[in-house]
Parts: structure tokens; sequence; C-alpha cells
């Protein structure tokens, strides 16, 4: 019997009406009244609940104002530092890339390369066997536009003025080598005697890469020419160019002097190289 009455005692007191009454505290004047359940408060509650929590999902979720709330990010901040980090990354292999050009540059300038031994007989041996299986026999097509080609190149006045054969070099002065190039003794240059302030002259037309003092060797220039041909200028004693500027040949770059602490004399050190290989100046060009 106790066990029925308690079901029957809840549900009476979820059922139970009770009356909410809004009176006027100076006149009790009786202005709102509500019929009320315990079940329907609790459902009303419930229902509320729900409501808010979806509305300030949706409100979080769908709006700009997560981004005031501990925790969330700007979708414009994360691509943003998605960019900047392309950004560094790319920063990153360009330094990277000028730090192994400008370290091959003071080798040049400091004269610490090692020279390379190939063995010609295997290259040549090497060459031939790969030429063995190669049919050099010209077919009619090749032979008929070799012929037009021909015809063409014999009666057209005008060569092509940027073509290899006709890179010329010029002297950056004229004078008496007292050192020359020595390839034994690491002297990957000639040296020519000059008066102080005799003009240096570019060799070729090409771009200044270096143009600085150095305790050792005292005002250098380094200009950058086609073809891989670099080409430097030491002990001078001032520079008429910087870095980056455009030079013709034959255009004044520097005045010979004797700056440098490994300088006996006014003079100038010039070297060439090619694809990172110094040649010796005296093959190309007549210093005298």
């Amino acid at each position: 019997m106790e066990e029925k009455k308690k079901p029957k005692k809840i549900k009476r007191k979820l059922l139970d009406k009770y009356r909410l009454v809004i009176l006027n505290e100076d006149t009790f004047e009786e202005r709102l009244s509500f019929k009320l359940t315990r079940l329907n408060v609790f459902v009303l509650g419930s229902l509320i609940s729900v409501f808010l929590i979806t509305f300030t999902y949706i409100l979080i979720a769908f709006t700009p104002l997560r981004e005031y709330i501990p925790g969330y990010s700007s979708t414009a901040l994360k691509k943003q530092a998605t960019e900047l980090n392309y950004k560094t990354d790319s920063l990153q292999r360009v330094i990277a890339m000028n730090e192994l050009y400008y370290s091959s540059i003071k080798k040049v300038l400091k004269g610490d390369v090692s020279a390379s031994d190939f063995n010609k007989d295997s290259i040549i041996e090497a060459v031939r066997t790969e030429a063995s299986d190669v049919d050099f026999a010209p077919i009619l097509e090749d032979s008929i536009l070799r012929e037009k080609v021909d015809k063409e190149d014999k009666y057209n006045l005008f060569e092509s003025a940027t073509s290899s054969t006709n890179f010329v070099l010029f002297p950056p002065a004229n004078g008496t080598i007292s050192e020359p190039y020595n390839l034994k003794e690491k002297h990957y240059a000639v040296d020519i005697v000059l008066a102080k302030d005799t003009p240096i002259k570019a060799t070729a037309d090409g771009i200044v890469i270096f143009a600085e003092w150095t305790v050792n060797t005292g005002y250098v220039i380094i200009i950058e020419h086609s073809y891989g041909l670099i080409s430097i200028y030491k002990h001078n004693s001032a520079l008429t160019k910087i870095q980056g500027d455009l030079v013709k040949a034959g255009e004044v770059i520097a005045t010979a002097g004797n700056t440098g602490e490994l300088s006996t004399g006014p003079h100038l050190h010039f070297e060439l190289w090619n694809d990172g290989y110094p040649i010796n100046p005296t093959n190309f060009i007549d210093f005298k």
C-alpha cells in the first residue's frame, strides 16, 4: 500500500496547480496571474535552456563574435600566418642560395680553389664508345636544310653581334706583367705594373657583383659577364662603380693603386674565372 501511495504522491505534486499572482505593492491590485504546475515549470525551463544553448552555439560557430572568446582564432589571422610561413620559407631558401653564392665569391677572392684532375683518356674512350652507337649519316631533309642555311650565311652581310664567336675581351690596362699566371703556386692572376691612378677598364660588358674594400687586397671590384665569365680587379686606389651597376667593355671602373696588405707597389691584380675555374688571362688578352 505504501509503494502505491508513493507514485501517486509524486504525481500529485507534479500536477498540483499553483497560482502565480503579480500585485501592485502599494494598492495590492492584481495585475497578472498564471496557473502553473511543477511539471509545466520544468518543461518550460527545459525548453528555454535548450533554446539558449542552441542560440549560443549558433552565435559562436557562425558569427565573428567567436574571435573574442579565448581559445578561438581569427580566420584572417590564420590566413596571414600561413602566407607569412610560406614567405619565410621562401626567404630562407633565397638566403641559403645567397650564402652559397657569396661563399664562392669569398673563395675566389682568397684564391682558395682546388684544381680538379680529370682522366682525359677515360673521357675520350667513353665518348668514342657512345659515338660508335650513333649513326652520323645525314638524312636527305637535313642535307637540304644545311645547304639552304649555308647559302643564307654566305650572302648575309650582318652577322649577329651577340654571337659567342664575337665575344671579345679588352685589356683592363696596358703595362708590363710583373708576375704571370701560375696555377701551381695558386696565383690565379696576372700582376700588371701601372702608374698610380691609371684608369682601369672593364674587360667586357657585364654587371658589378662586388665592389668593396678588403684588408688583404684593398679596393676590389668583380664583374660578371656573359658565358659564365667573371673578371676580378684588385689593389685599386679607388672604385668608380658600385654593386649592381651595368658596365660596358672599356668603361672605367677603377683607378690603379697600392692598397691592401698583399700589395708591394702600384699595380693591377687581374683574374679571369669561367664557370668557377680560373683561366690564364694572357691566353685571351694582350696587355702590351
